[in-house]
């Protein structure tokens, strides 16, 4: 919970806690609403140019997963829409007509992505097999798109321009390529998309890591690990490069969200750098490890660099110290996850480019189960560094978040919090149980084409080809619609 104002309206603090959650439970689904759709694609490709019916049958499963978790997304990204309105009526009123672009981006994108994973799960086995592969390829360009959408609004409350005020104060003069491409969207968007490959990427080669550590060690879960796990190792480095753009972007363009990450008060050379550590009111540091002159080098790279200070603005232009505080571990945190999983990728691409094989070690496979999870904390604490680091301002330097709450009263949003996270439980605890049937259905489909009986198995050859003939006066075999398998109709 995150202090504030004394003065603050008693619609603050609930309305932050209602928009904190729902933010917080929807970028978990984020990751496969923006990457999953690329990785099935690889696995697809994969299948179709080496003719690998377990290549196939994977990329076939995940689309399945892609399209529950993006029905689960469509809830949960339309109670944000909403919130925007309802809870921050300050900001949409005055600024909605500056940056609302961007979520009309999104919106745009969004139907289009729902069109196209409808086509691709329609696809299977009914369309030729490179006319299929071919309408799915502008899924991705979709989520692409989806994700520019959103980040195009969010860079611009950071870094707002494309617009002059008038003599009351309000904005005129929109000028629209300038108020979507702001300073921060480049940074900001390609941290972003790489964080969400990496994030999809690693979380489901660890639901293989999981079967291979139980003993499940045939081709399936070894691909089924590989392909996802390659693709968030090979971009695990690239993301610190990125993760080093942005932070310079913020040093230049927000220098007191940057001195509250690294919890600098005042303007100085010669600055030290900590790790966690927590700031006071007073502005000393106490706990966490002190690095001299580092924060300095980091920003650039000498260490005469001068790095500017909370200080260097009035108390209510810049967080609390608390604030700084949590900006600076969510931040520290980020940083640790993501060098735990540079080491990771450095162990697995050692192992496949010197000795041509898997990692042999149950630990690495412990570690790449662990490795999805860390990732969507990094994620979380990429979000909470960029928000909670921007305090008190919603439009940077142009609107407090106390001017753009709503008026509605305090009870009514606590009560509506409870609401929402009852709801919210319900919807991803039925989401945990539709991918565990499917996980059930489809393991009961491999034992059984294992055992000989292949009606019943998920594929025949290939997900591709012409379907058998059901024998006159024979019926389907239970769970079909006599269109396909048993598998068919499970995924």
């Amino acid at each position: 919970m995150v202090p504030l104002l004394a003065d603050a309206p008693a619609q603050l603090l609930p309305a932050r806690e209602l928009m904190a959650f729902t933010l917080a439970t929807h970028i978990v689904l984020v990751p496969f609403g923006v990457a999953l759709p690329l990785i099935t694609l690889v696995m697809h490709h994969r299948g179709l140019r080496r003719n690998d019916a377990v290549a196939l049958l994977l990329a076939r499963r995940w689309s399945a997963v892609m399209a529950v978790q993006f029905a689960v997304g469509v809830v949960t990204g339309t109670v944000l829409s909403f919130e925007f309105g309802l809870l921050w009526p300050g900001l949409m009123g005055k600024w909605g007509g500056v940056f609302g672009i961007g979520f009309g981006v999104e919106a745009w994108a969004f139907f289009l992505e729902a069109v196209l994973i409808a086509i691709y799960l329609y696809g299977w086995r009914r369309l030729k097999p490179r006319t299929h592969f071919l309408l799915g390829l502008p899924l991705p360009a979709a989520a692409l798109l989806g994700a520019f959408g959103i980040l195009a609004a969010n860079s611009w409350m950071n870094t707002p321009q494309g617009f002059r005020l008038d003599a009351g104060g309000s904005p005129t003069d929109v000028h629209i390529r300038s108020a979507i491409f702001t300073p921060m969207l480049g940074p900001q968007y390609w941290h972003f998309v790489v964080a969400m490959l990496i994030t999809a990427g690693y979380t489901v080669a660890g639901v293989y890591a999981v079967g291979w550590l139980r003993g499940r060690r045939d081709r399936y879960h070894r691909l089924g690990f590989t392909t996802p796990f390659t693709l968030a190792a090979v971009f695990t480095p690239v993301q610190f490069l990125l993760g080093d753009s942005i932070a310079r972007s913020v040093f230049h363009k927000q220098p007191v969200k940057f001195a509250a990450t690294e919890l600098v008060w005042r303007t100085d050379t010669h600055v030290p750098e900590y790790i966690f550590g927590r700031l006071h009111p007073d502005g000393s540091v106490t706990g966490g490890i002190r690095i001299p002159q580092f924060d300095s080098v980091l920003a650039g790279f000498t260490p005469g660099t001068e790095v500017t200070g909370l200080t260097s603005v009035p108390a209510d232009d810049r967080p609390t110290a608390a604030q700084a505080t949590i900006a600076h571990w969510a931040f520290d945190l980020m940083v640790v996850i993501g060098s735990l999983l540079a080491l990771l990728a450095l162990w697995y691409g050692w192992c496949r480019l010197r000795r041509r094989r898997l990692p042999a070690s149950p630990w690495f496979f412990r570690a790449a189960a662990c490795a999805g999870v860390g990732s969507v904390v990094a994620v979380e604490c990429g979000w909470i560094t960029a928000e909670v680091g921007r305090q008190p301002w919603i439009v940077y330097q142009h609107m407090r978040v106390s001017e753009a709450v709503t008026a509605t009263r305090s009870t009514s949003l606590w009560i509506m919090l409870g609401l929402v996270i009852v709801v919210y439980a319900f919807i991803f605890g039925s989401l945990l149980a539709v991918l565990l049937k499917m996980r059930t259905g489809w393991r009961l489909a491999d034992a059984r084409r294992a055992a000989g009986e292949p009606r019943e198995g998920p594929e025949t050859g290939t997900p591709y080809g012409p379907r058998a003939r059901v024998p006159a006066g024979d019926p389907p075999p239970s769970g079909t619609t006599g269109t396909g398998t048993g598998e068919e109709s499970r995924s």
